[in-house]
């Protein structure tokens, strides 16, 4: 299980920090020195889209403050409350569907959570663009989604039978970096479970330029602050608005066919695997409990 979120266009900094925090959270021995530094690093990563003013920056900095010390004092505790729920889950044999699905929505609950915190001020912050910024962060994103166009193109030339062999492989090294080494029955369970799964790369293509465009017509329309404000933090906040009914439903058949798959899996954990999982929790927690108790 992971902690992420899929962002583009104007939510070039909600994307990073939600990433960022995500990433090296689940980084190992570097997560607390990588936590205290996510002014830095996010400023490292949005060089690719927006090159600030001396103001802009200050006024950025006091917002990313904000976000980072209310993340800290709010957040990382119930990521601390599940890890421990779930590493107890994990001990007492109880991770069945139910329990499984129960993580995977709490999960979703932390992103939801922080996007709906950090959008309305994001918000605010892309009033202070000028014509010149906003203009290179779109061509940047228009960038982007053709270097991703043809990295779709790529797949789709590969066969059914190509594209299977790579989902089988990913997830296969997914679940052996939770595990560790897999069982003959467990690869047969990935391996059986892959025609379960259904392709999005296009719709969620789709997905984001549609997203995208509709950041775009904002910024071109704006002449009320605060209903530009208002109307991208909409945006911001309700990202299925602007995927497809079709994407919507293959998401939720994904989604069903993950938890069968993690429901399986973990039926047939060996002692071993089970040690090396709880392991990695054990790590999580020691990591999180570490962000909690020191500041920069």
């Amino acid at each position: 299980m992971s902690l992420y979120s899929h962002y583009a266009g104007t939510t070039f900094y909600m994307k990073k920090f939600i990433v960022i925090i995500g990433i090296f959270l689940l980084a190992g021995c570097s997560s607390k020195l990588a936590y205290n530094n996510l002014d830095w690093l996010i400023y490292w990563y949005m060089d690719d889209y927006v090159e600030l003013t001396e103001p802009q920056e200050k006024m950025f900095d006091n917002t990313l403050t904000s976000w980072i010390e209310w993340h800290r004092s709010e957040q990382l505790a119930l990521y601390l409350r599940q890890l421990n729920e779930l590493k107890r889950d994990i001990e007492t044999n109880n991770l069945n569907k139910d329990t499984i699905a129960k993580h995977l929505n709490q999960a979703n609950e932390h992103i939801i959570t922080l996007r709906q915190k950090v959008a309305p001020e994001l918000a605010e912050l892309a009033t202070r663009l000028n014509d010149e910024q906003v203009i290179y962060l779109f061509a940047a994103i228009r960038k982007q989604n053709e270097e991703k166009s043809e990295e779709l193109i790529e797949y789709n030339l590969l066969s059914a039978e190509e594209k299977r062999e790579k989902l089988i492989t990913q997830f296969s090294e997914q679940v052996e970096d939770r595990l560790g080494a897999l069982t003959e029955q467990q690869e047969a369970l990935i391996k059986e479970n892959a025609p379960y799964f259904t392709n999005t790369r296009t719709n969620w293509l789709a997905y984001r330029i549609t997203m995208q465009n509709e950041a775009r017509k904002l910024f071109a329309r704006k002449t009320d602050n605060v209903a530009f404000v208002r109307a991208l933090t909409d945006l911001l906040q309700h990202p299925d608005n602007y995927r497809s009914a079709e994407y919507l439903a293959k998401r939720e058949e994904n989604r069903i066919a993950y938890l069968q798959l993690a429901t399986e899996l973990a039926k047939t954990m060996t002692p071993k695997q089970k040690a090396h999982l709880l392991e990695s929790i054990n790590d999580l927690i020691d990591v999180v409990e570490g962000l909690i108790n020191s500041a920069p």
